[in-house]
């Protein structure tokens, strides 16, 4: 690279990446995204204290049978606080974590152009595509920062009112708890990966309006139809494109040796739908008259 192209790309370089640090100031300030991470800590909680407030009754909690769901970890919890971490991943991946991205995602786009600020940040040399991935990258580091929210909040939890060490994984083996700890580490990445689609989705629909509650409706509706069309057993040969189909396949990461075919499959999946609808929000953004 000559020294003209270098100057020429160095400031736009530094004004993207201000950009998005720009973005993710303004994102993880807003009391919106605060009250989102706040529910999704809270999650846990509840889960340790009802399985500990259970336990205490003397009704206990029947062992799992291991058969490789989320829910199954629940019957794991009293034997070791680790599985908390996998039980509150369980709970709120169906709903609570991809709502939460979905609305972050909605509001991406639609939100700038409903206050007004949209015309003015494509004033800068950054230009439509490095604002949308700008807009992008911040939803997935969402993604990321949800996921670990609530992991680290069911650690925490589960360290403070169950006992803590090796654990048996569903394959009935027994493993370290360091080695625990890294499972619990790649399972809160998985279940992070398994919000790529939603994020692009969410985006594309962000870029077909100019308000962010419309958006943000769509997106949960949108969340919402496809987990219902995921559980009616007559499109049971369309239910493997759905972008939630695959999402539990992270309790394979708790199996010795692991089983990764479904893991593989969910991560294609949501490379499919990251793609697709990413393309899809780009080729809309690009053409957009902007208005507002």
């Amino acid at each position: 690279m000559s020294r003209a192209d270098l100057a020429v790309r160095a400031p736009r370089l530094m004004w993207t990446f201000g950009l998005l640090r720009s973005e993710l100031v303004t994102t993880f300030r807003r009391w919106r995204t605060l009250a989102l991470l706040g529910v999704l800590a809270a999650v846990p909680i509840l889960v340790g204290v009802a399985v500990k407030l259970e336990t205490q009754g003397g009704s206990g909690l029947e062992r799992g049978d291991g058969g490789g769901g989320g829910p199954a970890f629940i019957a794991e919890i009293t034997n070791n606080g680790l599985f908390l971490v996998f039980t509150a991943l369980a709970a709120t991946l169906p709903f609570f974590l991809p709502m939460a991205i979905g609305v972050v995602a909605g509001d991406a786009i639609a939100g700038e152009a409903s206050a007004g600020t949209l015309r003015y940040l494509l004033v800068a040399p950054a230009g439509r595509t490095r604002l949308l991935l700008t807009k992008y990258a911040t939803v997935l580091t969402f993604c990321v920062v949800a996921t670990l929210v609530v992991a680290l909040s069911a650690l925490t939890v589960g360290a403070l009112l169950f006992p803590l060490g090796d654990l048996t994984t569903i394959s009935g083996t027994q493993i370290s708890f360091a080695e625990g700890l890294g499972r619990a580490l790649l399972i809160a990445l998985a279940v992070a990966a398994s919000l790529v689609g939603i994020a692009a989705l969410g985006l594309f629909i962000s870029t077909m309006t100019s308000s962010g509650i419309a958006a943000m409706a769509t997106t949960v509706g949108v969340l919402i139809t496809v987990q219902i069309l995921d559980q009616i057993p007559q499109l049971h040969a369309l239910q493997p494109y759905f972008f939630s189909h695959y999402w539990l396949s992270f309790a394979d990461l708790m199996r010795e040796p692991v089983y990764w075919d479904d893991l593989v499959k969910n991560l294609g999946l949501q490379a499919l739908y990251a793609a697709v609808f990413g393309s899809a929000a780009w080729a809309r953004f690009t053409a957009k008259d902007i208005t507002a």
